[in-house]
């Protein structure tokens, strides 16, 4: 899955639920000073921004596929290592880092057992990897309310539930694939208050993710359509997202 769309896109969409996660995954993977880790996927910078009052600058390093995601990470995180890159081919030597941490890109890696093998490869032995993905196969997604009234017009619409690690226990799956070791689940949950439903609405339209990409690709009518139906599922303002995610660690 592509993220060609502005860092500030992202960030009013997925963002404000990412760094509500940070802390939650840091602590998963048992982060701690003088410890060097990895952020992969690192999106436009919510994990690094936590790892890097952890541990420092030179503490972390970081990829994501994307362009307009690294130079953003780049740019508000100077002293970073930040380097353009899909988590399938990390450009790191093998045992490099103590930890290595995906949060939220699991489920959007082409080939997710590469993926965390590839982690596992560049972290040292007894080293943590870690990683959490959204449920979005169950109903505590955080996007469950436009997915929902989305299969209302559109039953065979793709609504990410079935990407890798959606499903609860899947990502452990993942984990024990890739040859990782001791390895444990858990999920991890946020809430996002909205003080309108304008306010919950309006990041959709930036054409970030596939729920973006999803909105973008409607006929004006069909747009309107799948904004009432979202409207009416909301029946008080504000109000607060409660989502969950599923988490595995392992030790390489």
């Amino acid at each position: 899955m592509s993220f060609d769309v502005a860092a500030e896109a992202y960030d009013g969409f997925m963002g404000r639920f990412s760094r509500l996660l940070s802390g939650q995954m840091a602590d998963l993977a048992s982060v701690r000073a003088g410890q060097r880790v990895l952020d992969v996927g690192c999106g436009t910078g919510a994990l690094t921004g936590e790892l890097v009052e952890r541990l420092g600058p030179s503490g972390v390093a970081a990829t994501d596929p994307s362009e307009s995601f690294v130079a953003a990470t780049r740019a508000r995180h100077p002293g970073v290592d930040v380097r353009l890159a899909p988590a399938e081919r990390l450009p790191f030597g093998d045992k490099s880092f103590d930890a290595a941490l995906a949060q939220l890109v699991v489920h959007f890696m082409t080939d997710p057992v590469a993926g965390l093998t590839e982690m596992g490869r560049v972290t040292r032995r007894d080293g943590v990897v870690a990683a959490c993905v959204w449920d979005h196969f169950g109903s505590q997604g955080p996007l469950r309310l436009f997915w929902d009234a989305a299969r209302a017009m559109d039953p065979d619409v793709d609504d990410e539930s079935h990407r890798p690690g959606t499903r609860e226990g899947q990502l452990a799956e993942l984990f024990r694939a890739a040859g990782l070791r001791a390895v444990e689940a858990t999920a991890l949950s946020v809430r996002l208050e909205h003080a309108t439903f304008e306010a919950w609405w309006e990041p959709f339209t930036r054409g970030a993710g596939p729920a973006g990409a999803y909105l973008a690709s409607l006929e004006d009518g069909r747009r309107s359509e799948l904004r009432d139906r979202c409207r009416r599922r909301v029946s008080a303002e504000p109000f607060a997202t409660t989502a969950a995610a599923w988490a595995a660690r392992g030790l390489v």
